[in-house]
């Protein structure tokens, strides 16, 4: 009984200090990608204001392209895009457009929220321009969220990278 009532002690005690840990974690990860490409500023802000357009460089939009379901417009406010993958609903809503940026809200079924903001800036070497991916996940306080938070940048910052090479290649090669 004695070895029972210690493991016991052990247990909540190591769940104490695992939770105690764990608040130190911030709740808020923050990833940022960045890609410098050559293109006119305008029409690279065109590509990635519309969600339509997504499909000549976004590698999921390419990937699953005849399933998405967009709303009537992808160029305004509160438009979105829906699609399917691993039997769980996506969808990205336009929470805000506005030159020389675009946030988004990424919503997956089961998991939390992620704002996403694309924006562009303008770099030393003429005709070239940065765009940086931005992605915020906000966790919420429970102990095994906080310690998966960091994992998050290194599991979904290869996406974006992947996804800002594929639209230096698209916009470099459609001038």
């Amino acid at each position: 009984m004695k070895v029972v009532k210690g493991a016991i002690v052990v247990i909540i005690g190591l769940f104490i200090f695992l939770t105690l840990i764990s608040l130190l974690i911030p709740s808020r990860i923050v990833t940022v990608r960045a890609e410098t490409v050559q293109a006119d500023s305008i029409r690279l802000y065109n590509e990635i204001a519309d969600l339509r357009n997504w499909k000549h460089w976004h590698p999921v939009f390419i990937q699953d392209s005849a399933k998405m379901n967009f709303s009537e417009s992808s160029t305004h406010v509160n438009d979105y895009v829906e699609w399917s993958s691993n039997n769980k609903k996506n969808k990205i809503v336009i929470s805000e457009i506005k030159f020389p940026y675009i946030k988004l809200l990424l919503q997956r079924e089961g998991e939390n929220d992620m704002e996403n903001i694309l924006t562009l800036r303008q770099v030393q070497e003429q005709g070239n321009m940065q765009v940086q991916w931005t992605s915020i996940a906000k966790q919420k306080w429970y102990p095994w969220e906080k310690f998966s938070g960091i994992f998050i940048e290194k599991m979904s910052g290869s996406g974006y990278e992947a996804a800002l090479a594929s639209l230096k290649v698209y916009a470099e090669s459609h001038q």
